[in-house]
């Protein structure tokens, strides 16, 4: 993580970014390119570019058969249900009720078992309800083990980032006029014991939009205008295929609001990182779940929660948006280098292939995959299968996102085998559909423990 202050591992709402401490107050889709920034490019060998000749490929058993785009590698995917019948078995709306019951029981206790809850979300946890909702802030530490203070813990969160956003999200005149309209209020209800007229809180004389000063509030706040702009350009980019995330309805449009403030909010908190094109991806997982949650009061407040979730889950990953950090031990190059510790241990033979005899090195297909979380690789549900375990994982986020990035590798084993440069490399920029369960399975069976490296919640 970085040093000196700039990024700190967080206790509680707000460790990861600064001036947010304890004494404050407290889804048919089309093919949508994501315009990869500096840090998100995919870094390919010299010279060399891949032709737009459509190969054939036969998949894995447990691989689909799916178009290759051999367009940017930040190209997205939407892909359709793994299963077309639309079939569901007895046994599998048996297992489904029992794990559903499963989860209620543990989330309805005084004191919640995490061990238990981390065994049961491992296994995928169920959609609607809010259990999934109230799983991830439990297993990301933001609500604690202790049922009786939720109610606590999630008011003063949520007073927090309310303050923060009328704080650093508002204009200048606009804070001014907030503070004087509260000072006025305050002043009619006898709240102020001050005596004599009121005193202005505005803006300085020398404090205008105009200003070139530094220090001036304006300059701040136009700072960050640019940032802005690539938020809000991003957002229109997100899951272009789900009609609540995109769209012109006024309810597609209130949820991107709440991501612009979000990321917006993030980035005025840690100048080191700001935003990172990608984060939008990473983002959007959290709010729609904390978005659809049946409970309607966490509904209402699933801009503040996943604010303070997203800031967690970053904790343990944001030093691989951080390009100054890429050759240190914490930085992206240093997590390809244990993916590709992990394979050549389980797999001496795909490493080879890959590493020497096609020279596909993780660096031109997994850099995407660890820095968005997978976010790219997988249809929308399937993400939120593949974070159940991801948030789950008793040695952290890291170490299960490695797993699953050298399980990706083994179930298409038998077409990078066959493959040259070219086909590997659009293989794996464009993985094809698969069972998740089996992968995810692969990944819990793999030999290595990479805790070590890992860096927990």
């Amino acid at each position: 993580m970085l040093k000196n202050g700039k990024l700190k591992l967080p206790d509680k709402l707000g460790g990861l970014v600064s001036g947010f401490d304890d004494k404050e107050m407290k889804n048919g889709g089309s093919d949508p390119v994501l315009e990869s920034g500096e840090e998100l490019e995919i870094m390919e060998p010299n010279g060399i570019e891949l032709g737009h000749k459509e190969n054939v490929y036969e998949f894995d058993d447990l691989v689909n058969d799916t178009d290759v785009d051999n367009e940017d590698a930040f190209r997205t995917r939407k892909k359709p249900d793994k299963d077309g019948s639309g079939q569901v078995s007895v046994m599998e709306v048996i297992a489904a009720d029992e794990k559903r019951s499963d989860v209620e029981y543990e989330l309805s206790q005084k004191e919640i078992n995490l061990e238990k809850l981390r065994r049961i979300a491992s296994m995928g946890l169920p959609d609607g309800g809010g259990l999934r909702a109230t799983a991830w802030k439990l297993l990301l530490g933001y609500l604690s083990p202790s049922h009786d203070l939720w109610e606590k813990e999630l008011t003063e969160n949520r007073q927090k980032y309310a303050m923060l956003k009328e704080e650093l999200l508002l204009s200048p005149s606009e804070y001014t006029r907030v503070k004087e309209d509260a000072m006025i209020s305050a002043e009619l209800s006898g709240e102020h014991d001050d005596a004599g007229p009121l005193k202005r809180q505005g803006i300085s004389h020398g404090d205008h939009p105009l200003s070139i000063v530094k220090a001036s509030a304006w300059h701040h706040y136009f700072k960050h205008t640019e940032i802005a702009e690539q938020i809000d350009r991003d957002l229109l980019r997100t899951h272009p295929d789900m009609k609540f995330f995109s769209g012109e309805s006024s309810f597609s449009k209130k949820n991107r609001e709440a991501m612009r403030n979000i990321l917006l909010l993030f980035a005025k908190l840690n100048p080191a990182i700001r935003y990172v094109q990608g984060m939008n991806e990473v983002l959007a997982p959290i709010f729609y779940v904390f978005s659809t949650d049946t409970d309607e009061q966490n509904a209402v407040n699933a801009e503040a929660d996943s604010f303070s979730c997203f800031v967690r889950l970053l904790s343990d990953s944001v030093d691989h948006f951080c390009q100054q950090l890429d050759n240190s031990p914490v930085g992206i190059l240093s997590a390809l280098s244990r993916l590709a510790e992990l394979l050549k241990e389980n797999d001496e033979e795909l490493w080879r292939h890959l590493e020497f005899t096609t020279k596909v090195k993780p660096q031109f297909y997994a850099f995407r995959w660890i820095t968005l979380l997978l976010t790219q690789e997988f249809n929308f549900q399937s993400i939120l299968r593949i974070w159940d375990s991801l948030l789950s994982n008793p040695f952290g986020i890291q170490d299960m996102l490695l797993r699953i990035c050298c399980a990706m590798l083994l179930c298409t084993k038998s077409r990078l085998l066959s493959g040259d440069f070219a086909a590997n490399l659009r293989l794996l920029q464009h993985y094809p559909d698969i069972n998740i369960e089996h992968l995810l399975r692969v990944a819990q069976d793999l030999s290595a423990n990479t805790s070590s490296y890992s860096l927990s919640l």
